[in-house]
């Protein structure tokens, strides 16, 4: 109990002697008028007179206070009466027991979002030690996960509502003396605010309706990471190293690797903290929900009119496009094979496999109203970056084809939550430029031995795909990941 509860608490009724003493004497009193008052109606000339006159009087008397009773009874209290206190429930109440914003009285528009993960020791009271040094800066826990650890301890995984004022050296420093250890801190935006399960059923349902979402599902899952998908043989065939990942996953500190269900293996890394049990858990229960679905990728498509009036249906592309891939190769000058793969002719249909695999990323592709197929554009997951690149069959170049399926690739990386993308040409490419230019984004050239990388910073606004002639139209069923 603190010292103002001490202060406010009812002190025990004392017994005072001489308060008895007037109160008999008071009551002897009444008792004399009351006689005195008795004689006077009875034995006087005009009893029943006085006597019908004080009934009288009473009854005023009590329709006068009636009256004035019902008329003061919701009148405000003077200025300066404290009122009656408020209850406070669990729910509105923060940490230090002030309220929601943790005592400040600060409003959500002058706080700033933190996430925040640290390990503490696994024993009763730990947790509360935390929860109070947050208390005493004012801190409002908003959220609140907890990852055991095999060895004893737990990682304690918070979304905080601090003062805007308050550094985060100056939190981290306080969790410390807390008990607080390997603490990793980082601000929060509003899309934090979702709890754990809805973020978890939302990521499988965006897989379950495209297979090249799963490596971005992982990368939402366990925040910022890099993953690598890694074939299960190189291009020439040969067995590809660290491809052999155990069905059950390796768990190694900062590093896990799970077995690719369309073959190979996927490997995750963040150096910053070590995955937990639970993370673990919750990757591999996304890999084998995509193992279990199987192939698949949205169905829909959009009918392009070129120029000269030729439709061009654009759609998105996977390995049962793999003939029609190759067949395009054939049809292909070896300059533009060149341009496109930056090695050896011979060797492009090679690279096919990989670029139609929904895992390393998502593929669109054009065709004409025969069925014939004459253009692909890729977008690739590299990492932490992502790289757009464009295959136009000679006869078809200079239609508008290529731009066409740019802005429906740099769409597609908006919605992945991708701040830029890069293509990787030569200087002698102008098609190549001139599509990128075209985009109407903030653009960064970087020239290495004769090597053109264009990269492309994406704002927040989702980039509109065009038609041909450049009006601006809705965006395509597929770009939305959307079955049809």
């Amino acid at each position: 109990m603190t010292d103002r509860n001490l202060a406010s608490a009812p002190r025990p009724h004392r017994h005072h002697w001489r308060r008895d003493l007037v109160e008999l004497a008071a009551l002897f009193c009444a008792v004399a008028v009351a006689d005195g008052i008795a004689n006077l109606v009875v034995h006087g000339p005009r009893g029943p007179i006085l006597l019908v006159a004080s009934a009288v009087a009473l009854l005023v008397t009590a329709a006068f206070h009636t009256w004035w009773a019902r008329r003061h009874s919701h009148a405000p209290p003077p200025a300066g009466t404290p009122s009656d206190p408020v209850p406070v429930s669990p729910a509105t109440t923060g940490a230090d027991g002030t309220g929601g914003t943790g005592g400040t009285g600060r409003s959500p528009a002058t706080a700033a979002l933190w996430r925040m993960r640290t390990t503490v020791r696994d024993e009763p009271g730990s947790l509360a030690s935390l929860c109070t040094a947050l208390a005493r800066n004012g801190v409002d826990i908003l959220t609140l996960q907890t990852h055991p650890l095999p060895e004893g301890g737990t990682v304690d995984e918070f979304l905080l509502r601090a003062p805007q004022q308050l550094p985060s050296a100056e939190l981290t420093r306080a969790v410390a003396r807390a008990g607080g250890h390997s603490t990793w801190i980082e601000r929060a935006d509003a899309h934090d605010l979702v709890d754990t399960p809805t973020r978890v059923l939302g990521l499988a349902t965006r897989t379950a309706l495209d297979a090249a979402e799963l490596p971005l599902a992982l990368r939402q899952l366990l925040g910022r990471c890099t993953i690598h998908s890694i074939p299960a043989t190189t291009l020439s065939g040969r067995p590809n190293a660290g491809a052999d990942a155990p069905v059950e996953g390796v768990l190694e500190a900062t590093v896990m690797r799970l077995r690719d269900p369309s073959g190979g293996a996927i490997t995750v890394e963040r150096p910053y903290l070590p995955f937990t049990p639970t993370e673990f858990a919750r990757a591999r229960a996304l890999v084998e929900l995509d193992a279990r679905l199987g192939p698949r990728v949205p169905r829909g498509q959009h009918v392009l009119t070129l120029p000269e009036g030729n439709e061009i249906t654009v759609r998105r592309a996977d390995g049962s496009d793999l003939p029609a891939a190759r067949a395009m190769h054939d049809r292909c000058s070896e300059r533009t094979l060149g341009l496109r793969y930056h090695g050896p002719v011979s060797d492009a249909d090679r690279y096919l496999g990989h670029l139609l695999s929904p895992r390393f990323g998502r593929t669109v592709a054009a065709t004409t109203a025969s069925g014939k197929l004459v253009a692909l554009g890729h977008l690739l997951w590299d990492g932490d970056e992502t790289e757009v690149a464009l295959l136009i069959e000679d006869e078809w170049q200079r239609r508008g084809i290529g731009s066409e399926l740019l802005r429906r690739l740099l769409a597609m990386a908006v919605e992945a939550g991708c701040d830029s993308v890069y293509a990787v040409t030569q200087a002698s490419n102008t098609g190549m430029v001139a599509a990128m230019r075209g985009l109407g984004l903030p653009l960064d050239y970087q020239i290495e031995e004769g090597t053109l990388v264009i990269t492309a910073r994406l704002d927040a606004t989702p980039v509109t795909a065009r038609s041909a002639s450049g009006a601006p139209r809705a965006r395509a069923p597929f770009e939305s990941g959307q079955q049809h």
